[in-house]
């Protein structure tokens, strides 16, 4: 096998949770030109399956399906819905997010953050966005002989702690830990063929985060964001597509050695001590 080809993904079957996410597209649309078949899964089922139809319409194999990643029984139906494909070789944890109302600002303090709106930053990300999926995908996967990879999406907020946004820190900070215990877990316990491994993203505007890095009035950085730029020593935001090739890299052949470690894609900036 040359070394490009150990980046083909062709044959290989990926479900893709947070499916009609933008970042979570564009790994959709990568993969698929990378040979895999994709199946984009998301509460959102109208918006998911215009994605898998955008991709569909270029030629790629694509589908969708709807599922609510905090309920075991939606979980299933995506297992299920693999298994009428031949079966799952690529799990990607992209569901996540963060909430305003969990969220310290001048209005609002630490002190009177409300727990449900801290519970559901923390169930969505770490129960949602990793475990829950990873048992019900993980029960199948470690059966097939030639293993697969789960790839959870981590965050900066894992390596470092942001102000304001102390339940997604802590449900990131809790993905890495899951993603390291669970790699070991497979490897020890059922395949050694099965990785598991996980991205942290570093600054990448979504709908989640826009409202913290740029004025919605102006357009213009908060002081937010011009801290971010000026402790990013490649001096912008991740674009979608800059998320692409780590996982298709951790998602090939061309890494069947590495599991159980998180990779940083920010531009620089957990390597910058700011001064």
């Amino acid at each position: 096998m040359s070394a490009l080809n150990e980046f083909s993904l062709q044959g290989k079957r990926a479900f893709i949770t947070g499916g009609a996410g933008v970042l979570c597209q564009a790994l959709a649309r990568g993969f698929a030109q990378a040979g895999a078949e994709v199946v984009l899964a998301d509460l959102r089922e109208d918006a998911a399956e215009a994605a898998a139809e955008a991709l569909r319409k270029e030629g790629f194999k694509a589908s969708s399906v709807g599922m609510n990643v905090l309920e075991m029984e939606s979980i299933q139906k995506g297992v299920d819905a693999m298994e009428k494909l031949g079966g799952i070789d690529i799990l990607v944890n992209g569901a996540g997010g963060n909430q305003k109302q969990a969220t310290t600002s001048p209005d609002l303090s630490f002190f009177d953050l409300p727990l449900d709106a801290l519970r559901r930053v923390i169930d969505l990300n770490l129960f949602g966005g990793a475990i829950l999926t990873s048992q019900a995908f993980g029960r199948e996967m470690v059966k097939k002989p030639e293993g697969g990879v789960i790839l959870n999406i981590s965050s900066m907020n894992a390596l470092r702690p942001l102000t304001r946004i102390p339940g997604y820190s802590a449900a990131k900070a809790a993905v890495s830990n899951f993603t390291q215990w669970l790699s070991t877990h497979l490897a020890q316990e059922y395949n050694t063929k099965l990785r598991v491994n996980a991205i942290a993203p570093g600054f990448f505007l979504t709908d989640q985060n826009r409202f913290l890095l740029t004025d919605e009035k102006t357009g213009e950085l908060t002081a937010r964001g011009k801290t971010i730029m000026a402790h990013t020593p490649m001096g912008r935001f991740g674009s979608d597509e800059d998320l692409v090739g780590t996982a298709i890299w951790l998602c090939s052949d061309a890494s069947r050695f590495v599991t159980g470690i998180v990779v940083p894609v920010d531009g620089g900036f957990s390597a910058f001590s700011g001064v």
